[in-house]
């Protein structure tokens, strides 16, 4: 499910940020009862008549008109709308502003993500009555869902000339100062020219988003058949905020966040690194979106540090980004062994920690930190280990059988799940404390088929199989089971074209008895395509072992035809 972030401030939390009155106050305290009229004594009914009427306010009305929001402020909703006079608000940039508005309108077509509106007009205009008195220091929140501080004297930087003028739509107040527009992080992406290639993956269509809502939006009525609505509202929608991509609300008023931004270099150098990483074969369905979104991914995942877990004192330490896995006991499942510790950075203020050297900016909802060198190591991000234990559903592809040519039955061996004990000495040495017993039905070799996922093409990979010692669940094993057994180990893969290929790593290895042990069948071995987020029946990349143990072995009594088999390692290769 997607979750929906609303841009203007219609929900419940506009109306815990209602100022309300002290039982001690009175309403000329509040409200000084000749607003409401002009100078000359006629009856002001709304925020609309006030502010078209008043010659101070000539440039602010000419772009709520100019950008249709009289009818809102002329309606039935009600407002508080701070509008600055003409000497901190000229013609040129009420002009800018209306030309601004008609060049997005027509591109962008959403009231919301029009920067008159987004960064202006709804800057100057909350939901909703709120007046100050002597008392009054709240917080209240403007149209854009910004929160800025209300005094008798000030609304956020901006100095108050006039307060509480009450109409029949709300509360009127006149202000020397343009109320300051102060970005968030995500708004903060699109006004940098240095984030220029950020913004681009960002702000692209197809991850964000606005979507109207017609049950939250205002009706003006019906005209020629269609619904008007005197206020609409929009949900902000990115699907790069979700679970499963950055973790983090980027646009959320309500959130504070740290965030390292590569600047446009930065990011032209790491994107032609990690795009070779994600080389997915042609027969792949959405290879194009694949390619392009998965190595931007990469380069922006484990950058977002949310306040939440991330203290001043803690960061001393280590920074704990949204893509981290907080409990050690949940890393076992996310990255198959809890002493990893992906997207987590050590001493992030040190000379090669990954704050050092950026440039600070505050945004509305954290700060942003622009880094012109980029000092994620890759092994703590897009480079992990890839651990597939052989006991978890679909790790087993196949088990191979054979056919017995004297008695017209298919031979093969039955998987048995083995549990270490909390008293055995191997307890904790076995990954996760499981491996499968491979016992044979006949006293012939067989051959099994394991999946392997989520593997990046053009990486160097150290490639183990690891086997369990019988004594891992038999404590007193006899000397037959305890015997080493021989493997042959080979590697599927998928082209360019798509078309599997098999290729040998060991033609024959002998497993070593009583330990945990981990054979290395291949190294810096490197994949040509990708396979890294696909769900597929049958995952293009398999390991094939089979057993290699001869009648006269089993007459010697040397060795056994019994896999014991921990799980398929496939490590980032480190010279």
């Amino acid at each position: 499910m997607k979750r929906l972030y609303i841009y203007t401030a219609v929900l419940g939390i506009a109306m815990a940020s209602l100022t309300l009155m002290s039982c001690s106050d009175t309403w000329d305290d509040h409200y000084d009862v000749k607003h409401g009229y002009n100078d000359s004594g006629s009856n002001l009914n709304t925020l609309w008549d006030a502010i078209s009427s008043n010659s101070e306010l000539s440039n602010f009305a000419n772009v709520i008109k100019a950008c249709g929001f009289d009818k809102s402020l002329g309606g039935n909703q009600v407002f508080t709308v701070f509008a600055p006079t003409n000497n901190c608000f000229s013609a040129e940039e009420a002009n800018a502003l209306i030309a601004a508005y008609n060049k997005e309108k027509d591109s962008e077509n959403v009231e919301g993500n029009i920067s008159t509106f987004k960064e202006f007009i709804h800057n100057h205009v909350a939901l909703y009555n709120h007046s100050v008195s002597s008392k009054s220091n709240d917080s209240i929140v403007m149209m854009n869902g910004k929160y800025l501080r209300l005094t008798p004297t000030q609304i956020g930087d901006a100095h108050i000339a006039k307060s509480n003028q009450l109409y029949d739509n709300g509360v009127l107040f006149i202000v020397n100062d343009q109320v300051k527009f102060f970005p968030n992080l995500f708004e903060y992406i699109k006004k940098d020219p240095d984030l220029d290639s950020l913004r681009q993956f960002m702000y692209d269509k197809r991850f964000f988003r606005y979507e109207f809502s017609a049950g939250s939006s205002v009706i003006g009525g019906i005209e020629d058949g269609k619904t008007v609505y005197l206020d609409s509202v929009f949900y902000l929608q990115n699907d790069l905020f979700e679970y499963n991509f950055l973790k983090a609300y980027l646009n959320d008023e309500d959130s504070t966040y740290l965030m390292v931004a590569p600047t446009n270099e930065v990011w032209r150098n790491k994107l032609e690194e990690y795009t070779t990483f994600f080389n997915y074969d042609n027969k792949v369905q959405f290879r194009d979106s694949l390619v392009y979104t998965n190595p931007r991914l990469a380069i922006m995942k484990g950058t977002i540090f949310s306040r939440t877990f991330n203290s001043d004192a803690a960061l001393q330490d280590s920074a704990m980004s949204t893509n981290c896995v907080l409990r050690y006991n949940s890393r076992r499942g996310e990255w198959g062994a809890d002493t990893l510790h992906y997207y987590e950075y050590y001493k992030p203020y040190d000379a090669n920690g990954i704050f050092n050297g950026t440039t600070t900016i505050p945004c509305s909802n954290g700060t942003m930190m622009k880094a012109n060198v980029w000092n994620f190591p890759k092994d703590e991000t897009v480079l992990k280990n890839i651990i597939m234990e052989s006991e978890y559903y679909g790790t087993i592809q196949e088990i191979v059988s054979k056919y017995t040519a004297s008695t017209g039955e298919l031979e093969s061996v039955v998987p048995q799940r083995r549990t270490v004990s909390s008293d055995n000495p191997f307890y904790g040495q076995v990954s996760n404390n499981t491996f499968i017993e491979f016992e044979p039905r006949a006293n012939k070799n067989h051959e099994v088929r394991f999946n392997i996922t989520d593997v990046l093409s053009n990486v160097g990979y150290d490639i183990y199989l690891v086997t369990a010692p019988a004594q891992a669940y038999y404590p007193d094993a006899s000397e037959y089971q305890r015997l080493p057994c021989k493997l042959g180990c080979s590697i599927y893969y998928h082209d360019q074209e798509g078309n599997e290929v098999k290729q040998e790593l060991v033609s024959e290895v002998e497993t070593k008895p009583d330990i945990v042990d981990h054979i290395l069948l291949a190294e810096n071995f490197k994949f040509p395509t990708c396979s890294y987020g696909l769900y597929e029946e049958k995952p293009q990349i398999s390991l094939f072992v089979e057993t290699k143990v001869k009648n006269a072995d089993i007459k010697r009594n040397t060795h056994n035809r019994t896999m014991l088999i921990d799980c398929i390692i496939l490590k980032p290769h480190q010279d």
